[in-house]
């Protein structure tokens, strides 16, 4: 059978069989169509059966060399080393010539933090109606707490009285439950919220934050209303949940030197994932350095 063929039967198993989403099988069609390109450009030397796992190496090698990253590379390895293993199972290839084959590392981008002084600008109080005060009372504890836009969205009112003890219970990925402790400002901001939430909240709703509809808040919400809030207070760019997360990790390092204690309040699974911000913490010190020491070099 001709590769495109055989590709073809391999999505069409993907969408009906396995169900997959239209948007995943036309991701893998746009992939496996790149392996076809190498196998058309060998001009009829290489088939699909042929191809072994030098091939491969070749063809990753020349998409690097075009500016193809670490994680393109290892989305397109990903979906030959699918269609092999289907075949393989068909009796149509002997072995997996992507087996064994890795992407090049890509360089990790440092995720974006506010300075100290723009987190500042941004918790400010703006306004004391109902909305405003939830709004206040969610962007405070995300950045008290160090939490994750769903763990947020799914807080119920019951946490209220550990918060009052400053403490919050969270039930994060993988089902891991950990304890973060709360600042002053989040438990006085949520003090507030709790005084006011009636306001919106349906009588029976058990969400400690409800959108305008007074059902739990939606997370696009938060996400809006936090972009909305950075604006209007002036900050440069565009602020995210994850950005209020990347932020508290930052400043906490900064402040304490304690990676440990980071990584249990961020609820990492390990530790090197939480050690980007120790990059950050380093970016830091470069900028006082290179801004205060008489032998930096200054531009």
């Amino acid at each position: 059978m001709q590769a495109s063929a055989l590709i073809d039967a391999y999505l069409d198993e993907l969408a009906t069989q396995r169900r997959q989403s239209p948007h995943t099988v036309s991701n893998y069609r746009r992939d496996l169509g790149v392996l076809c390109s190498f196998l058309a450009e060998s001009s009829g030397k290489l088939t699909v059966i042929s191809v072994q796992t030098p091939h491969i190496r070749r063809f990753i090698a020349q998409l690097h060399a075009r500016g193809l990253g670490g994680r393109s590379l290892a989305r397109l390895l990903s979906a030959w080393r699918g269609f092999y293993r289907w075949l393989g199972r068909r009796g149509l290839a002997t072995a997996n010539p992507v087996d064994g084959v890795r992407a090049p590392k890509s360089a990790k981008a440092l995720p974006h933090v506010l300075s100290p002084d723009e987190a500042n600008r941004l918790l400010e109080r703006v306004c004391d109606d109902a909305l405003a005060v939830r709004d206040q009372a969610m962007f405070e504890l995300f950045y008290s707490s160090g939490l994750r836009l769903a763990e947020l969205a799914a807080l119920d009112l019951a946490c209220l009285p550990d918060v009052a003890a400053g403490e919050l219970r969270v039930l994060g990925k993988r089902n891991k439950l950990r304890l973060i402790p709360v600042g002053s400002k989040a438990r006085q901001a949520l003090a507030a919220w709790a005084q006011r939430r009636h306001e919106l909240a349906k009588p029976e709703e058990t969400a400690l934050f409800v959108g305008q509809r007074g059902a739990r808040i939606n997370p696009r919400v938060i996400e809006e209303q936090l972009a909305r809030r950075a604006l209007g207070q002036g900050l440069p760019a565009r602020v995210y949940p994850h950005m209020l997360r990347h932020s508290f990790a930052s400043h906490l390092l900064q402040s304490s030197g304690d990676l440990r204690a980071v990584q249990d309040m961020l609820g990492h699974a390990s530790i090197a994932s939480t050690q980007v911000y120790t990059h950050l913490d380093f970016q830091h010190l470069a900028r006082v350095y290179d801004s205060a020491h008489p032998r930096a070099k200054r531009k």
